[in-house]
């Protein structure tokens, strides 16, 4: 959730919404699977760099997939609302035709390792998620890219008339916010143990949650990944502490849903 609401965080920014960042982690994650089973011949596990190319073929399509939104958004003009919906189409559709409602079980060990394996008490997962935490706060605080971004998020046409190249921005957060569900979806299949159609469904409202509790604004301009970073933590006392007291599974959910909706009315 942490990696993809960083993703999510540079887009919201500039005002924008990125509604495939679940379908995009549900398809990488099953196409980093399916990349190790092909060919069947292979033991990623004697021949290491197989996996390794398979990670890198895996990372090249979620750039891919977050151009064809971006290119979709900044060049033809279509609202991000309706491109990012049609992207969560067509990565579902990936994720069909490659599992076809099979679950799939094969990864490199590079990647199995990153979901379950264990550093200082932490899980590499959360190490991970902390870095991109990090790089994310550091770009959007210390970077010409990231003043740029707060800045097409803030007023659009000033930042035109300033010579910001607003065009590239949008499509700059739109890649950035693919690559990262990407990554995020290959971590969350070697924690889960497995890949399969729908596995990430859940993730598009709670990754959203996370950026709006934090107070980042849907309009763009305002916020940040120390927004997201308390978004997150929110998020994370209010399920634990649902679970703790032990609320109905069905209630949960209208709980998490009704708290969203004061955030959203809050913001």
């Amino acid at each position: 959730t942490g990696i993809i609401a960083v993703g999510l965080t540079f887009v919201i920014l500039t005002a924008e919404i990125d509604l495939s960042v679940a379908a995009i982690a549900n398809a990488i994650g099953i196409t980093v699977a399916y990349f190790t089973m092909q060919p069947e011949y292979v033991n990623i596990n004697t021949w290491p760099m197989y996996g390794i190319f398979a990670i890198i073929l895996t990372l090249l399509a979620a750039f891919g997939l977050g151009s064809i939104t971006a290119f979709g958004v900044t060049v033809i003009g279509i609202p991000s609302f309706i491109m990012t919906l049609a992207m969560m189409q067509i990565a579902d559709g990936v994720s069909a035709v490659l599992v076809r409602g099979q679950i799939a079980y094969n990864f490199p060990e590079f990647i199995t390792l990153i979901g379950s394996g264990r550093l200082f008490g932490l899980r590499y997962s959360i190490i991970v998620c902390i870095l991109f935490l990090v790089v994310a706060h550091i770009v959007l605080k210390y970077t010409r890219f990231g003043r740029y971004v707060y800045m097409v998020g803030g007023n659009r046409e000033a930042a035109e008339y300033s010579g910001v190249n607003v065009r590239l921005i949008i499509a700059s957060v739109m890649i950035i916010s693919a690559v990262c569900s990407g990554i995020a979806g290959m971590i969350g299949v070697a924690y889960f143990g497995s890949a399969q159609q729908n596995g990430f469904n859940d993730f598009l409202l709670t990754a959203i949650a996370a950026v709006v509790l934090g107070g980042t604004s849907l309009f763009g301009g305002r916020g940040g990944i120390g927004n997201t970073v308390v978004g997150l933590l929110v998020l994370g006392v209010l399920n634990n502490g649902l679970d703790l007291i032990q609320i109905d599974s069905f209630l949960k959910i209208l709980i998490r849903g009704l708290i969203l909706f004061a955030a959203l009315v809050i913001n």
